[in-house]
């Protein structure tokens, strides 16, 4: 059985629903990983950041949830702005078959078996 790997995953609140079906992907034992998350359900509190920048640095690798609420998620992109910072392998995954949304300086690829097992595989 390959190494259990921890995925940092970061989405817009309004992907949670996404989120949740990847999570359910890590239930796999073809690609045993798990998904460790800072899901925003209530308001950040003072020290939200640093509890993130906590889960970053002991996670392998970073998946970032791409779609168009992206770009309006502020806790989303302090996310991808930490793994930078943090020197996290970090793989865009497309939210939705039909959003092909982009944040700079990640590079993204469709949601499939293939891509995210071929990430988490190289962490």
């Amino acid at each position: 059985m390959a190494e259990t790997k921890t995925v940092f995953v970061a989405f817009a609140i309004e992907d949670e629903k996404q989120r949740d079906l990847l999570k359910g992907q890590s239930l796999h034992p073809r690609a045993p990983f798990e998904f460790i998350d800072m899901s925003v359900k209530e308001p950040y509190d003072s020290n939200w950041k640093d509890r993130v920048r906590t889960r970053i640095r002991r996670s392998h690798g970073v998946i970032v949830l791409v779609s168009s609420s992206s770009h309006n998620s502020s806790g989303q992109k302090w996310e991808i702005a930490c793994a930078k910072e943090e020197k996290k392998p970090i793989r865009g995954i497309w939210a939705y078959s039909n959003d092909r949304a982009n944040i700079i300086g990640v590079q993204t690829t469709t949601w499939s078996d293939v891509n995210i097992s071929g990430f988490i595989d190289s962490l």
